[in-house]
C-alpha cells in the first residue's frame, strides 16, 4: 500500500468518525424530544413545534443533518468495499469470530439496515412534514405533532419494525462508538476503558429508550 493511499485512507476514517460523532450527538437530542412524548404531550408539542419551525434548524442544520446521514453512508460503504479489496484473503480463511467480533465484521450490514429504517422514518414523519410547510403552507399547527406520533405507533407491524431497527443500531453502535474515537487517534490508557464503557451504555440505553418510547404508545394509544 502506498504512502498516498493510506494517508488518504486514514484521512477518510476520521471524516467517517467526525461524521459519526455528529449523528451521536443529533441521535441523543432526537430521543430527550421523543422522551418528553412520554412524560407529557404538551412538552412534546412545543418543543417538535419549536424545532419544526426555527429558521436555523430549517435552513441550516437540516440540511446538515441529511448531508450527514448520507455522506456516514456513502463513505462506510467505500471503506468496507477499499477494506476488501486491500484483504487477499478473506476473513472466512483466517477464522473472522478469532480475528474480529460479529459486529466490527458486519458494520456496513447494520448500517445498511438503519438506512432502509431510516428510509421508512422519514416516510412517516419528515416527508408529511415538508409537505405540510412547504406544499400546502401550513407552519403554525403546534398540536399536531403527538397526534402524528401515537397515530403511527398504533401499527403493531409498524413498532415491530421499529424495534428491529433499534436492534440492529445498537448492534452499529456498539463498535461504532470506540472505532469512531480510535479513528481520531484517541488512546489512552486511563481514559480509552472509560470511553468504551460509556460507549457500551450509551449503544444500549438509547436504542432501548427508543425501543421503549415505541411500545409505550402503542400500549397506551392502539386499543
Amino acid at each position: 500500500m502506498s504512502k498516498g493511499f493510506s494517508t488518504s485512507s486514514v484521512g477518510r476514517k476520521i471524516l467517517m468518525a467526525l461524521s459519526g460523532f455528529f449523528l451521536l450527538f443529533f441521535l441523543l437530542q432526537h430521543f430527550v424530544i421523543n422522551f418528553l412524548s412520554v412524560l407529557s404531550a404538551d412538552a412534546f408539542n412545543e418543543t417538535s413545534h419549536f424545532m419544526g419551525t426555527n429558521p436555523l434548524i430549517q435552513y441550516i442544520l437540516q440540511p446538515v443533518l441529511l448531508f450527514g446521514v448520507l455522506f456516514h453512508l456513502g463513505m462506510g460503504i467505500y471503506l468496507d468495499l477499499q477494506n476488501k479489496k486491500a484483504r487477499p484473503v478473506k476473513y472466512a480463511m483466517n477464522k473472522p469470530g478469532e480475528n474480529a467480533n460479529w459486529m466490527s465484521r458486519n458494520m456496513i450490514i447494520t448500517g445498511i439496515m438503519i438506512m432502509l429504517f431510516l428510509g421508512l422514518h422519514f416516510y412517516d414523519f419528515w416527508i408529511p412534514e415538508i409537505k405540510d410547510k412547504f406544499i400546502d403552507g401550513i407552519w403554525d399547527n403546534p398540536t399536531k405533532y403527538y397526534e402524528h406520533l401515537v397515530h403511527k405507533f398504533a401499527d403493531p407491524v409498524r413498532v415491530g419494525i421499529y424495534v428491529l431497527a433499534f436492534v440492529f443500531l445498537a448492534l452499529h453502535l456498539l463498535h461504532g462508538f470506540q472505532s469512531a474515537f480510535q479513528s481520531v487517534g484517541f488512546n489512552h490508557r486511563k481514559y480509552t476503558p472509560i470511553i468504551k464503557k460509556l460507549g457500551t451504555l450509551y449503544a444500549i440505553i438509547i436504542p432501548l429508550g427508543f425501543i421503549f418510547i415505541a411500545i409505550f404508545h402503542f400500549i397506551n394509544h392502539s386499543h
